[in-house]
């Protein structure tokens, strides 16, 4: 296989048919081989459907359909997993990503990058709760990740194989996979793709997922630095606690012994109590996590409702 295209979905009844049409014309003309890994994400009107009848007439489609919604993220995981292609598209199925960058993009792969990220440079979005929120979001992810790209978020992307079988994705990290990319070695790079207004539907994105998105930003500094050794964070901080609060009863021992100065009136000896119970309990943090770490490696539960031609 040449080329699968990973396209995660919710809703999107309306634009499947027209999709398809373009995705089949823009890759029958490539001349390689391709497939289109379609993913449910817990669609509830008629996607699954549609796609059924669009199977049946065509043997490069795949589907996938969740019992439930899990997020954009799982459904990039669980796609990225089916793709057997040496280059993987992801992209958007609400027809805002064409299917006629796709050529570039696998010809930006074919120069020696691992990921090639679009930007969506003239956007087609409402400005106040789209456009102005994602530049800010992609400005403090540039300087948090120490790469810049100008667009991370953009749906329409090109990996190599081995990019995606490196990616674990849960919750919303969909939104920093150039960043996971770049912090796991691969080379990465942006180009600039035309982006189209919302033919059908409403957007299923609001203000909220920028919110979301600075704590999940935060979540994969944590990941990348201390995902397999949470104690190195939580035990540099209880023996910096502890030993402040060590410090602290040390002095005080040494005034009640030597100066006979009494503390029960003293706030800094509840300080270093304090600190020191601190310092134990971030270590014990820290163990728990590396236990946890230890014992949830590589678990994943998705409930699969139904599978096409995969």
């Amino acid at each position: 296989m040449d080329i699968s295209v990973v396209i995660p979905l919710l809703n999107e009844s309306e634009s499947l048919p027209e999709l398809h049409q373009q995705l089949t014309e823009v890759l029958s003309a490539m001349g390689q081989e391709y497939e289109l890994v379609f993913v449910d994400d817990g669609s509830s009107d008629n996607s699954f459907a549609i796609l059924e009848q669009l199977h049946e007439n065509d043997s490069h489609i795949k589907v996938i359909r969740f019992q439930k919604n899990y997020g954009k993220a799982v459904g990039l995981s669980e796609g990225f997993a089916l793709a057997s292609g040496t280059f993987v598209i992801t992209m958007d199925a609400d027809l805002q990503d064409d299917p006629k960058e796709i050529p570039e993009l696998v010809a930006t792969l074919e120069s020696g990058y691992d990921l090639v990220s679009g930007w969506k440079k003239k956007r087609f979005d409402p400005k106040l709760t789209k456009n102005l929120p994602s530049k800010l979001f992609n400005s403090v992810v540039a300087k948090a990740a120490g790469f810049k790209l100008h667009d991370f978020n953009c749906g329409l992307k090109g990996y190599r194989l081995e990019v995606t079988r490196s990616l674990r994705l849960y919750g919303q990290l969909h939104r920093f996979i150039p960043v996971l990319a770049h912090w796991n070695g691969f080379r990465v790079t942006e180009k600039i793709v035309e982006h189209h207004p919302r033919k059908y539907g409403e957007s299923k994105y609001g203000l909220s997922r920028f919110t979301s998105g600075f704590f999940d930003l935060i979540t994969i500094i944590f990941l990348s630095r201390f995902k397999k050794r949470p104690l190195h964070l939580f035990g540099s901080a209880g023996l910096t606690s502890f030993l402040a609060g060590l410090a602290i009863t040390v002095y005080l021992a040494v005034e009640r012994i030597f100066y006979q100065k009494y503390l029960s009136d003293r706030p800094l000896l509840w300080l270093g109590i304090l600190l020191i119970l601190i310092g134990v309990q971030f270590f014990g943090v820290g163990l728990i996590g590396e236990m946890i770490t230890d014992s949830q490696a590589g678990k994943r539960t998705v409930l699969v409702r139904n599978r096409i031609g995969c």
